[in-house]
């Protein structure tokens, strides 16, 4: 699995093997290396969404403390 491949690219390579694995015409060999190279490219991107997610919440909280060293009142729901 290259660590370097962006969530994107991941993404696009997973959709496409989908796409190979619906059509009907591969082969069993075939269809069980699509499906383990999907398996790869699903926690790649699985771990890229769960760092977005870790950054978010530290912008978030980052954010918070702003706002209550202002002394301004957190934002409604």
């Amino acid at each position: 699995m290259n660590d370097e491949m962006t969530f994107e690219q991941a993404r696009d390579e997973l959709e496409a093997i989908v796409r190979r694995l619906e059509d009907g015409h591969t082969s069993l060999d075939d269809a069980l290396k699509l499906w383990e190279r999907g398996e790869q490219l699903h926690e790649l991107c699985r771990a890229k969404l769960d760092q977005a997610e870790e950054r978010v919440a530290v912008l978030l909280a980052r954010m918070a403390e702003s706002r209550a060293d202002a002394g301004s009142p957190p934002p409604a729901d």
